[in-house]
């Protein structure tokens, strides 16, 4: 009888009862096969009565005690309650199957958290902090909605002022050429974005001219938002107590609600109640009904200059004769009518918060945008202007009596509001410049979120507590940040990003211009600091 037993090398030893042990290899081939029997006469003398070896399973063989079956094989043979004392240093392997003496005891995982610890069952777990498009989108109307309420803000009270600095003619050109210009660079600063490879306007300066463009746009964005919010609750100071006096004859005199007439505390009810909650929204998006509100609002202030314009007294009616053309204050328009369409701040963001942001998308948006904005801004400003001609004032509202027509009360009241809903608006640009300029890699923090909304609307808040005169110090920051914002930097990353070509001569140009206004517009306005031209105000 013969037992054949497998070794690990796929040989078998052919063992006969008594006899030695001859190991015939079962992989030959079959040259190997002739030369070994032509070799060896005796195994070929044997080979024909024996049978060719068959591989047989090592569970039939016979094995001595203890001997494993597959020696060449994994074990796990551990004894229960035997503690094995490990070396420290073995969890310093970079390889546990590399140690022979610790393979055994190895853990198959390390570090891993439970499922029942996972932080994605935490109530806390945001998914737009690892999944970007789990962040609300707004829709092209929502888009839109935001751009054109951050073009038609407080600026569009003031171009009736506009007109009576440029005179009529000029006045109309220098809308519509603003508004063509502005339209583009606003587009251009998605662009410039795209060149770069940077996801916010501070970002592409950065990468165009290092540390200096850093500083230089996020001063220039910074400076422009918060000015912005402090006019906002300046107006809302100025229009809301003088309106619920209209409305509600002798409430002066009544106990406790005679706060409502007092222009501090109602900064401080209608900023805290209203705008400081729409402020902490961390998407823009959701601002989307809010502006929604805020144009309604406006269409109504047009709808009242254009319909009680007619009706006012003639003593409050100024004369148009000798500005029909031209007048002497086109470097002061330009920086009204400036004022008024600057929204270059906001461009990435409303650029981000659209569901398919691509150009053509955003430039649709940007059309229809500043289109819509021209269109209301000509009106008023026609409106106005035709009405009270040399007497417009800066406020085109204030033109009106001010115990005037209910409708005049109305549109007062609407523009108190929309500030209302217009400065969250900027104080999503101020946390957004601070972000980026102190935090630029650190993931969203709900508590940092919270101070610099707070901070900003607060501070913003108590500056206008304290004031309510700020034309000069407001002309001085839109000459320098609204003329960079607009018509500055957005050409000049463009020439510093794109190869020179008929493309860029239309930035050497845009920029060129505005620089010659941001000197004119400065100078003019040191003058008027240093000669105290200004009306004195008392709050």
């Amino acid at each position: 009888m013969t037992l054949d037993d497998e070794h690990s090398d796929g040989s078998v030893n052919g063992r006969t009862k008594g006899s030695l042990e001859i190991q015939i290899p079962l992989l030959l081939s079959s040259t190997d096969d002739n030369s070994d029997d032509n070799g060896d006469p005796s195994i070929a003398s044997n080979q024909p009565g024996r049978p060719t070896p068959q591989r047989q399973s090592s569970l039939s063989h016979p094995r001595p005690d203890g001997t494993p079956r597959t020696t060449n094989r994994v074990r796990f043979d551990l004894i229960e309650g035997q503690n094995v004392q490990h070396p420290e240093e073995w969890m310093e392997e970079e390889d546990y199957l590399e140690s022979p003496s610790n393979s055994q005891h190895a853990p198959l995982l390390t570090d891993i958290t439970p499922p029942a610890q996972s932080p994605f069952l935490s109530d806390s777990f945001q998914p737009e902090d690892y999944l970007p498009d789990a962040r609300p989108k707004s829709g092209m109307r929502s888009a839109f909605m935001n751009m054109a309420n951050s073009i038609i803000g407080a600026g569009i009270i003031g171009q009736p002022y506009a007109f009576k600095q440029a005179g009529l003619t000029v006045g109309v050109i220098l809308l519509i050429g603003l508004t063509i210009t502005v339209d583009w660079t606003i587009r251009l600063i998605v662009i410039n974005s795209k060149l770069s490879g940077a996801d916010s306007f501070q970002a592409t300066m950065q990468h165009c001219f290092g540390s200096s463009g850093l500083v230089a746009i996020s001063v220039a964005q910074w400076a422009f938002a918060f000015g912005g919010m402090i006019a906002f609750c300046i107006i809302v100071g100025d229009t809301i107590p003088h309106v619920l006096e209209a409305l509600i004859p002798g409430l002066r005199d009544l106990p406790f609600l005679w706060l409502l007439t007092d222009r501090r505390a109602i900064i401080i009810l209608f900023i805290l109640g209203i705008s400081w909650p729409l402020s902490l929204y961390r998407d823009i998006a959701k601002l989307a009904k809010a502006s929604t509100l805020a144009l309604m609002s406006m269409l109504i202030i047009i709808v009242t200059v254009v319909t009680q314009g007619p009706f006012v007294d003639p003593d409050l009616r100024g004369s148009v004769s000798g500005m029909l053309f031209v007048n002497d204050g086109f470097f002061q328009a330009v920086g009204v009518i400036s004022f008024a369409f600057v929204c270059h701040h906001n461009s990435l963001l409303i650029y981000g918060s659209l569901k398919t942001p691509t150009l053509d998308r955003f430039a649709t948006v940007t059309h229809y945008s500043t289109f819509i904005s021209l269109v209301a801004c000509l009106v008023m400003a026609l409106a106005g202007f035709l009405t009270f001609g040399d007497r417009t004032k800066g406020n085109v509202l204030n033109n009106f009596p001010s115990q005037g027509h209910i409708l005049i009360q109305i549109a007062r009241l609407c523009f108190g509001l929309n500030m209302l809903t217009t400065l969250p608006l900027e104080c999503f640009v101020c946390r957004e410049v601070m972000n980026n300029y102190w935090f630029p890699e650190e993931p969203y923090q709900p508590h940092r979120h919270l101070i610099f909304s707070s901070a900003l609307v607060v501070s913003a808040m108590g500056v206008s507590l304290i004031t309510c005169d700020l034309g000069a110090v407001f002309e001085l920051i839109g000459a320098t940040s609204a003329c960079a914002l607009a018509y500055i930097l957005p050409p000049l990353c463009y020439i510093k990003l794109s190869t020179r070509s008929w493309r860029t001569i239309p930035a050497v140009l845009c920029m060129m211009f505005g620089v010659a206004v941001m000197t004119v517009s400065l100078i003019l306005a040191m003058k008027k600091i240093i000669k105290n031209e200004g009306e004195p105000q008392q709050c």
